[in-house]
This record gives C-alpha cells, structure tokens and sequence, in this order.
C-alpha cells in the first residue's frame, strides 16, 4: 500500500531512540522527511548520520522540550528550512516515578510539563503550517492512563491528559480538516524497556511474567508495529480517522490476561 507520504515534513520528538526511532525509521523508509526534535545531541547526530549514509533524508532540530523558548526555536527553523509542516508525533516522555505516596508537588508538576506540556506546546507551534498543509497529529501515549501502574502519579495523569487532548483537538480542528489521533502502547521493548529489565537479578523470569500476560503470541510488541500504526494515522489512507485512541498492544490492556496463548 502506497501511503503517499512521499516528501512529506514529518515532526517526531524524542525520535532519535526507542519508539520514536522506530517512526523516523519507517517514515523515512515510505520516503516521508522526519525531522527529529530533542535534545540529546550525540543520539541525533548518530541517527541522523546512519540515515543519511543510508540514503534517507532526515532532519533535526535541538530543544529541551520543558524549554517553551527552545521549542519555539526549533519549531522556526524547520519551516525555515522546509518550508511547510504536514505532520507532527508527539512522542516523547518519560515514566519517571513521580508517585502520590513518595512524590511532592514540585516533582509531580514537573512531570506534567516534561510528559505533557510539551505536547501542547510543540503542536500549538507547528498548527499554522497543518491548516496550510491540512496536516495530521499523532500523539503517542501510554496504557497506564487504562490500567494504572502504581508508584507514577506524574505520568499517568500526563498520559490520560494525551488522551483527552486527542479527543479534544480533534475536536477543534474539524474546521481544518486536521486528524488527531492517539497510539497507546503497553509493552514494547526498546532499548529503555530493556534496561529496566537489566535492573533486575532474574531478568529473564521477569520478562517471562510479563510476557506471559500478553494475550497475542505472548510477546512484546515491537517498536515496528508501532510505527506501522503511526504512519497509516499520519497518511491518507486514514484520511476519515479521527478522535481516535488506538490500542497497538497485542490485547494487554482489553482482553484477559489470564488467556493463554493457543496459536500454533
């Protein structure tokens, strides 16, 4: 399938590790430009560098994404430099363990604006360029918001925040005839995942309780499948989805976990 996203400008934060890696990866490979916004200079460079000696043109821009000036700058010079914005992800973020019992107000407000604000921000920004372009938003978001998690109080309310705004700006932007919608993940394993992982003694017993939980083939999804998801919402193949919130999580979060997986 052709999903005619050919030379489109494409905005991904926090694209250059992990889930977001995965987007930029198969947006440039539909021969979309993704432009990296995020702040971590040596991973973008070294992403940017192994696209380009692949062939695919991909862009970036520096910002600490809690930095509403920084944003601001970033945002300039990609129209600057491509003249046009015809979609945005919103994906990065961080569980951060900002828990009710352990947390405080300042550290709970933070993760509000490091996991949310910054959502809001980055797409107030790139929005007169989507009314030119009739663009679309994807916002990334997480299954917590569903499920609770316990212990992260900060990202759990940002991520039921993405949700709502979903709804909310495809609301709004009815008139523009720009489609916002959100992609919510429960377990995929990225290299931050796998970390956590690492952190404990039996690693591979525990990756095997939660696996084992995951009602589709009992496995992890992968940041891949994410990104087939993102890129069909962000392209015209979709071009009547709206207001949706789009589970990619194998049945975790919906189905009984207590199933048992019975493919052969």
């Amino acid at each position: 399938m052709d999903l005619k996203l050919k030379n489109k400008v494409i905005v991904v934060t926090g694209g250059s590790k992990g889930i977001g890696s995965g987007i930029v990866s198969l947006l440039a490979r539909e021969g979309a430009i993704p432009v990296i916004i995020g702040r971590n200079r040596e991973s973008i460079h070294d992403a940017i560098a192994n696209y380009n000696k692949d062939g695919f043109e991909v862009g970036h821009a520096f910002a600490e994404l809690t930095d509403p000036k920084q944003c601001e700058q970033a945002v300039e010079s990609i129209i600057q430099k491509y003249g046009r914005i015809e979609g945005l992800v919103n994906n990065a973020g961080v569980n951060d363990g900002i828990g009710l019992e352990n947390g405080s107000y300042d550290a709970f407000m933070y993760s509000i604006k490091r996991n949310l604000a910054h959502y809001y921000h980055i797409a107030q920004l790139v929005l007169p360029e989507l009314k030119i372009t009739k663009g679309a938003i994807v916002n990334i978001g997480s299954k917590t918001s569903i499920t609770g998690q316990g212990g992260t109080s900060g990202y759990v309310a940002s991520n039921g925040g993405r949700n709502a705004l979903t709804r909310e700006w495809a609301v709004e932007l009815l008139p523009y005839s720009i489609r916002v919608n959100c992609v919510i993940v429960a377990e995929c394993y990225t290299p931050l995942y796998e970390k956590w992982i690492n952190s404990f003694e039996n690693k591979d017993e525990k990756l095997a309780t939660i696996t084992e939980k995951i009602p589709l083939e009992n496995r992890m999804t992968t940041t891949e499948e994410i990104a087939n998801t993102v890129a069909f919402l962000l392209s015209e193949c979709s071009s009547h989805t709206t207001g949706q919130l789009i589970y990619v999580d194998g049945g975790y979060t919906h189905l009984d976990r207590a199933l048992k997986n019975s493919s052969k």
